[in-house]
């Protein structure tokens, strides 16, 4: 299994992101042409999931079952290659069947793993309710990637949702979607998109004052 490393970006940027919601995300990538980093098909398990965590990156190959081995469906991997606070990210190519479990968001829980999100299925939402393990993905499905999945490196560039994600790149995710922040484009990002923040609480005290909404749009460009 190839397995590459990265350089994680600081926990205060992280932090910075991490307050801010995707749609105010959203609106800085368009100032800074990211506007296709907004990851699209993949949703939260289960609502008031939300994470923010530098980009630990999984390449799967999917099959039919009994075309790959036990061993191959190496999501302990996965977690041994996350830190404290980390996000793992796992490239599935959409496959329709779990590449995670209940047991799996124990695990990560205990480690500090921030969430995970997946372009492809997973399973057992009770658990990672239980468990208050975020995980965001395309598919909630019974059926196990056991035998149907094969790691095959952590740590590369994927695709999730038609983004691209190298890893040390930051993930984002509330319910409303998941952002994709470029780990070179995030200094920049984090400053637009606090600026879009400070606009909305200025907007929301001005609306609390008789501003009509209508005003408050001319008013605000970025809300």
């Amino acid at each position: 299994m190839k397995q590459g490393v990265f350089n994680r970006p600081s926990r205060k940027l992280v932090e910075r992101l991490e307050r801010i919601a995707t749609s105010t995300l959203a609106n800085a990538f368009d100032r800074v042409g990211l506007h296709a980093n907004i990851v699209t098909h993949i949703d939260a398990a289960a609502p008031g999931f939300r994470f923010a965590g530098p980009a630990v990156t999984v390449k799967e190959a999917a099959g039919e079952f009994g075309d790959f081995t036990s061993e191959d469906f190496a999501v302990g991997a996965m977690i041994d290659a996350a830190s404290a606070g980390d996000v793992i990210v796992v490239d599935a190519g959409g496959a329709e069947c779990s590449t995670w479990g209940g047991m799996a968001s124990y695990a990560a829980k205990l480690k500090g793993v921030a969430g995970l999100v997946v372009d492809g299925g997973v399973r057992d939402r009770e658990e990672m309710i239980e468990f208050d393990f975020p995980v965001f993905a395309r598919h909630m499905i019974p059926t196990t990637g056991r035998t149907r999945l094969k790691v095959e490196a952590i740590n590369v560039p994927v695709t999730i949702g038609g983004v691209a994600v190298a890893p040390g790149d930051i993930i984002v995710a509330d319910g409303t979607g998941v952002a994709a922040v470029p780990a070179g484009k995030a200094e920049e990002v984090a400053d637009l998109a606090e600026s879009f923040a400070r606009d909305d609480a200025a907007a929301m005290e001005d609306l609390k004052a008789g501003l009509t909404f209508s005003q408050a749009m001319a008013k605000y460009k970025g809300i």
